[in-house]
């Protein structure tokens, strides 16, 4: 073989994966022989080694041994039993329900009800207090969401190569394939899904709803999308990349805002950004915008722990 006219990129191939040697490549190396083990060598060691656990450690006969297990039964069951007697004593000191001394019948509940819509310009209090008065909260709950979707795709995501190789290629595998009712449906029902959901995000500070409600139907729209026509099709809208920016340009503007409002609510400043008219779509300032990068989080999140699970891959 003449190796003069071979590239380093090719001969650092060749070393890498054991077809040559690395200093001297008239010396080919031969691949070694996958190993076949021996299953009569394999069935004696097994022999020996139940011979060996019944004579030498004999640990079904062995006093200590069954002394400790009757031992951590019995502690175990005890610390279960402790646990519980904890718990009911701890709710027992609980005030009665409705009683008008509880802890949550406060002035914290008397403010968000009393001047909710004033600080915030929210008609809808529970919007207005998990995206204002709790915001701190919402975007501890938002960068949870960002961290399991990293982990699930560590755990999960599999190599371009093998999704495309074998039966990872074919997302059809293990279903039947362009089933004609579900595609009828879906082309029914999807945009639907997405329009209501777009319209949930975006009224989400004047009427129940929100970034989280929202999003869970996005996500339910792109999955049921996918079912019906394939990772294929979906990923010429919704691949790996775009799913990346959307997920963390929406985390980074999400924390840009909140901390204008760390900033100015610790220090007691004014809120500059204008409230607007309560009960208009432009209103409530932030809320409207924090709304929709939340409801991306999620509908991202939801797809990609489905597509994850399904298939390893977008």
């Amino acid at each position: 073989m003449n190796t003069e006219k071979r590239s380093v990129r090719e001969r650092f191939r060749d070393w890498f994966y054991g077809d040559t040697q690395a200093f001297d490549e008239a010396m080919p190396m031969r691949r070694q022989k996958e190993h076949r083990p021996d299953l009569e060598a394999q069935k004696e060691y097994e022999r020996e080694r139940a011979r060996m656990r019944e004579h030498v450690f004999n640990v079904e006969h062995n006093r200590e041994m069954w002394l400790f297990r009757k031992c951590f039964e019995i502690m175990g069951i005890v610390l279960c039993v402790l646990m519980v007697c904890v718990l009911l004593i701890a709710v027992s000191y609980l005030p009665p329900t409705g009683h008008a001394d509880n802890p949550a019948n406060n002035e914290v509940s008397q403010l968000y009800v009393e001047h909710g819509i004033a600080d915030t310009g929210a008609v809808n209090s529970v919007t207005g207090m998990i995206l204002s008065y709790r915001a701190f909260d919402t975007f501890g709950e938002t960068n949870v969401l960002f961290i399991a979707g990293c982990c699930v795709m560590i755990l999960l995501l599999l190599d371009h190569g093998i999704l495309k190789s074998s039966a990872m290629a074919n997302d059809r595998f293990y279903e039947p394939k362009n089933d004609v009712i579900l595609q009828q449906v879906a082309r029914i029902l999807v945009p639907i899904v997405f329009i209501f959901s777009i319209y949930v995000m975006l009224n989400g500070h004047l009427s129940p709803g929100g970034g989280f409600s929202g999003g869970a139907m996005m996500g339910a729209g792109m999955i049921l999308y996918t079912c019906a026509f394939g990772f294929d099709k979906t990923r010429k809208f919704f691949g790996e990349r775009v799913y990346t920016a959307v997920k963390v340009t929406a985390l980074v503007l999400y924390g840009v805002m909140i901390t204008y409002y760390y900033i100015m609510g610790a220090n007691g400043l004014e809120n500059h950004i204008p409230l607007g008219t309560p009960g208009a779509i432009l209103s409530a300032g932030l809320i409207l915008p924090i709304n929709l990068v939340v409801g991306l989080q999620v509908a991202c999140t939801m797809y990609a722990f489905y597509a994850l699970f399904r298939r390893g891959g977008f």
